[in-house]
């Protein structure tokens, strides 16, 4: 960073915050000001419990909506003050959280002058921050705490969204309704940031013939500040002030606006602020209109279009994230038109050139126009996100480079990982804590460490997911209980009923994720035979599932799937063995993906990129059940989980050979093997099974790998011939 970001980076900013909050608070109290101003309390050691015991009943029932600290009631603030034990574990926590921040940057090669960019359109950190939809968020989250684990030096641009993603509630009929919340920024751990002269500090964009202002929020994860943009000013036009208000929105030209700001706007954030960064990484094609501002600037000063682009090809690497038509989305040039034409105007480029950029074939003027295309053709390094996707995306795009073989395309892969400490619940990490060295969560991909999870009694490990099994339960009764009575209204016997929904000790299967049709929630509906009501069945060897999802407010086939398996609440029994818990996001994922035995994964491959839902499963002790796609593909390995290969052909055929795969895998082997005892009521071969799940997914499938990689295979690679 150069000096002037001394004063316009934000750190001015977060430490006047920091100084005023802890003004207002006890002085024993006065380091929390200090924690709550960077995210980094999630996963350090300790600290998550120390602040959630400030008000467990609070924590519990906030829900996220509101940050923690700012909606106390200063009576109980001056009784914590007063609490020798609870200050002296706060100012641990605080000062362990210093002692992380202050370390030395790694010795990378990427001088922390000149940090990584990495844009992306949203962002899950925590679910007090709803700027994020769903896998690509939680992965980019999930990519910034790592690269602070690592001390790499990064910073996060995206955007700051004022009413953030959609909320679902699911109506009498069964219907998906969606509704939007403004989100209280002043409650947040989110600044302003302000230029020399203490006022915001803004950038400019045109939109449709207009100036937009954009200003800049930045918020702490570790030691990776986020850069989030705004356009929700009272100097700008009441409809450009909407560009940024929601996640995803259902208009096409409001969207192209959004890319708009965080690809050029992003940019010239960065600039205002005195952030030069070495290299661009491009979390999806969202961020791609990035490229064009920077040729801008190299051509304002002198090159070549051919020149500018060469230049800014050596410092942008992309990473593609799914082969789903919706997520490579096409524009037609009238519809580029309103939103770029002005920028295009001012880079003095041909139309022809222009839009071409974005055309697998740059001369066909009839072709959509993608931001993925802009992305590969001008990048160095490509990757998907999975050994299996990089092949998918290669056949994929191959049209790119028609004169090379599939093979040949230069597209990479680079497998998704999940932040360890982020997703492996308490009760899981206090077991390893007993049984493993005393520094492992510093050494999480070292497989020799994770070996030793063999050495686990037995009997710790099905206590420790008993536990977990139990506090699952307890949540989706309670979850269940408020979504028949205060979403719906439903009948005051179906609302009692929740209370005795569910059971925590019998085997517990789980389906929680984005609602796609080709997530194949309905093969549940699918299983031949009255599988479903015979899984369900009272028995000696009784299943319960909990299902979770949003679908996307304009995908009427994936809200039809949900409806369908609302219906089943009719019969008694699935009503007490089977609950869906509405809006699902970070408060409610953790403790779905902790609790669960059994991790369903039915994607029609080869379109699941990656997935990293059962890598979270894998850290808690649960077993996945997974067609072989994305990252089950390369993971699975006969022991550590079970596996379903589709057969290639018809969509129709395809999902009755998955279905009854489905049904046989967990009749004939899952629930057998899960309720298999001893005489001590412990299932020894299930255990086992678990043991090899943990000690050979997690050090692979984790974040610090996965950056690791993008430093060695991705960030360090020549640019392709």
């Amino acid at each position: 960073m150069t000096e002037a970001s001394q004063l316009n980076d934000g750190r001015r900013d977060i430490e006047r915050a920091i100084a005023e909050l802890a003004a207002r608070l006890p002085e024993p109290l006065a380091p929390v000001a200090r924690v709550v101003y960077n995210y980094r309390w999630l996963w350090a050691h300790g600290s998550r419990s120390a602040i959630s015991s400030i008000s467990p009943s609070n924590w519990h029932q906030s829900r996220c909506k509101h940050y923690l600290i700012q909606s106390f009631p200063q009576a109980q603030i001056r009784a914590l003050a007063g609490q020798s034990q609870f200050v002296a574990r706060l100012q641990a926590a605080a000062e362990a959280i210093d002692a992380d921040l202050r370390r030395p940057w790694a010795q990378t090669g990427i001088p922390p002058e000149h940090p990584v960019a990495y844009l992306c359109a949203e962002y899950g950190v925590h679910c007090s921050l709803p700027i994020y939809a769903g896998g690509l968020g939680v992965l980019a989250g999930d990519t910034l705490k790592a690269a602070s684990d690592l001390a790499i030096p990064m910073v996060g641009v995206g955007l700051l969204y004022r009413e953030g993603y959609m909320h679902q509630r699911i109506d009498e009929t069964g219907w998906q309704q969606e509704y939007w919340t403004d989100v209280d920024f002043d409650r947040l751990p989110v600044v302003l940031v302000t230029g020399p002269d203490e006022r915001p500090l803004t950038v400019e964009v045109l939109v449709r013939h207009r100036s937009v202002k954009v200003q800049i929020w930045r918020v702490d994860i570790g030691r990776i500040p986020l850069y989030l943009l705004d356009t929700d000013r009272e100097d700008n036009h009441p409809i450009d002030r909407w560009i940024t208000s929601r996640l995803y929105i259902g208009d096409r030209h409001t969207r192209l606006a959004q890319y708009l700001v965080l690809g050029l706007g992003g940019v010239r954030a960065l600039a205002a602020m005195g952030i030069e960064p070495s290299l661009v990484h491009l979390n999806e094609g969202h961020g791609a209109l990035s490229i064009l501002e920077r040729v801008r600037v190299r051509m304002a000063a002198g090159a070549s279009v051919e020149e500018a682009l060469a230049a800014v090809r050596q410092e942008t690497v992309f990473t593609t994230h799914t082969p789903v038509t919706a997520g490579n989305e096409g524009y037609t040039q009238e519809e580029m038109e309103p939103v770029l034409g002005d920028f295009a105007d001012r880079l003095g480029i041909a139309r022809a050139t222009f839009y071409g950029l974005g055309r697998v074939n740059p001369t066909n003027e009839q072709e959509p126009i993608t931001l993925t295309a802009l992305a590969l053709r001008t990048s160095r390094v490509a990757n998907g996100v999975s050994r299996r996707h990089g092949a998918v995306a290669r056949e994929m795009w191959h049209p790119l480079w028609p004169e090379r073989s599939v093979e040949g395309v230069p597209i990479g892969h680079v497998t998704n990982g999940v932040h360890t400490l982020t997703w492996m619940a308490g009760p899981m990490q206090a077991l390893l804590d007993r049984n493993l060295d005393p520094d492992w969560r510093s050494r999480l991909c070292d497989a020799g460490l994770w070996q030793r999870i063999a050495d686990i009694p037995d009997g710790d490990l099905w206590a420790a997911r008993n536990a977990l099994r139990a506090r699952l339960i307890d949540y989706a009764r309670e979850r269940s209980m408020y979504d028949r009575l205060g979403s719906r209204g439903d009948r005051p016997d179906y609302v009692e009923s929740a209370a005795a929904a569910l059971d925590p000790t019998v085997l517990t299967i789980g389906f929680a994720r984005r609602v796609a049709n080709y997530k194949r929630l309905y093969l549940l509906g699918r299983l031949p035979e009255d599988g479903l009501m015979r899984l369900l069945a009272d028995g000696p060897r009784p299943v319960q599932i909990i299902l979770a999802g949003k679908a996307h407010p304009q995908d009427k086939e994936a809200k039809e799937t949900i409806r369908r398996r609302f219906e089943l609440r009719r019969d008694a029994q699935v009503a007490r063995r089977m609950v869906f818990l509405e809006d699902y996001d970070l408060h409610m994922a953790p403790r779905v993906m902790a609790g669960v035995d059994v991790w369903l994964n039915l994607p029609r491959p080869p379109l699941e990129a990656s997935g990293t839902s059962g890598m979270k499963i894998a850290l808690n002790g649960g077993l996945n059940v997974s067609v072989l796609d994305g990252w089950w593909a390369e993971a699975y390995d006969g022991q550590n989980g079970w596996a379903i290969e589709t057969p290639t052909g018809d969509p129709y055929q395809q999902d009755e050979h998955d279905a009854r795969a489905l049904l046989d895998l967990l009749e004939g082997e899952v629930v057998p093997l899960f309720y298999e005892r001893d005489a001590d009521g412990i299932p020894r071969r299930w255990l086992q099974r678990i043991k090899i799940s943990m000690a050979r997914l997690i050090p692979s499938f984790n974040a610090e790998r996965m950056v690791r990689d993008y430093l060695e295979r991705v960030y360090s690679t020549r640019p392709r011939t």
